[in-house]
């Protein structure tokens, strides 16, 4: 070999033994390179959820799934109510649907039927003579407690159907107006209309006790078919029936919004969102129900109404109407003299 050619041998492995001690240390960097890019890309993969993390984060959101907030007291953990949803979606549709159909069904047959039926005149005139039906106090505490139901109805369902009825009336602006003082005026209304109910139920409650008679009158339909005048105690089936609709949903419908009023009584707000329900349907059945107990007081019966406002009635009125009820207040009339 000559030495030209040794030279260029010797060159040759000089820059192979360069390049080697510059490239062999970075196969080292480049196998845990490798290595390390298929294990972060296997984590990533076990890391993958089933489903997109965002809709879990909001499923565990709409469970009531509590988190942290720096607000304190009950419930503040809790980001969103799904019940509340629900709550809205039932106060808005079905319960305010059906409601108005209830209403204006109930408006509907009271109508038909005193076209049909006319008012339920007295069958005799009347003889001048009256008998005392209600004492003052009992006609007070009737008309402050009505009173308060007209009022707290007209504001309730302004407040239920407002925006559907009222809002294209009165615009925005007026209907906020009018809505913030209607919330005020039940609100304050509320607790008062409660002591005035259950005033009404422990003074009347003995006299609303069904029994055969009025099982007799509620068969002929009250004397409002036909012309002939079941017989009747001081209440017939009718006003005792209206007394315990009134009893029941009123208790309901009371108790409900004592919790509406008063939520710093630490209730929970699916409680009183349950509470909401109950008292518009309860609402809802009781005002359907006073429109026939107000059509009957009024332009139902000649003279009904006269017993409530001046707390007399005729002799004729008690004797087709109340029968029963005359006969016992004559009867203690004639024991005294």
């Amino acid at each position: 070999m000559t030495l030209s050619k040794r030279k260029k041998m010797m060159s040759l492995t000089g820059i192979i033994m360069l390049l080697a001690i510059f490239l062999l240390p970075m196969t080292g960097y480049i196998a845990t390179g490798f290595a390390s890019a298929e294990e972060e890309q296997q984590q990533q993969v076990e890391a993958i959820p089933s489903s997109n993390p965002r809709s879990d984060f909001w499923r565990m959101v709409r469970n009531n799934t509590e988190g942290y907030s720096a607000v304190k007291g009950r419930e503040t953990n809790e980001l969103i109510q799904g019940s509340g949803q629900n709550w809205r979606q039932l106060r808005n549709g079905p319960i305010a649907e059906y409601g108005s159909w209830l209403l204006g069904l109930m408006l509907a047959v009271l109508a038909v039927f005193y076209f049909w039926r006319g008012e339920i005149e007295l069958s005799h005139p009347r003889t001048g003579k009256t008998v005392e039906r209600w004492t003052l106090k009992e006609r007070q505490l009737h008309w402050l407690t009505a009173g308060l139901f007209i009022i707290l109805a007209v504001t309730g369902l302004s407040l239920l159907y407002g925006r559907l009825i009222l809002i294209p009336l009165l615009g925005h602006i007026g209907f906020s107006t009018y809505a913030e003082f209607a919330k005020w005026t039940h609100n304050v209304l509320g607790p008062v209309f409660v002591v005035g109910l259950l005033s009404m139920i422990f003074s009347w409650f003995k006299l609303n006790f069904f029994n055969k008679i009025d099982l007799q009158w509620m068969k002929e339909f009250g004397g409002m078919i036909g012309s002939n005048h079941p017989s009747a105690e001081k209440l017939n089936a009718g006003e005792k029936m209206w007394f315990w609709s009134l009893t029941a949903m009123g208790l309901a419908l009371c108790f409900s919004g004592l919790i509406l009023d008063f939520p710093n009584f630490d209730q929970q707000r699916e409680v009183m969102q349950l509470s909401h329900l109950i008292h518009i349907v309860t609402a809802l059945g009781l005002i359907a129900f006073s429109f026939g107990h107000i059509y009957i007081a009024t332009i139902g019966t000649e003279g009904a109404l006269e017993g409530m406002v001046t707390g007399h009635v005729d002799r004729s009125w008690a004797e087709q109407h109340h029968d029963l009820w005359l006969k016992e207040v004559e009867e203690k009339t004639n024991n005294k003299t």
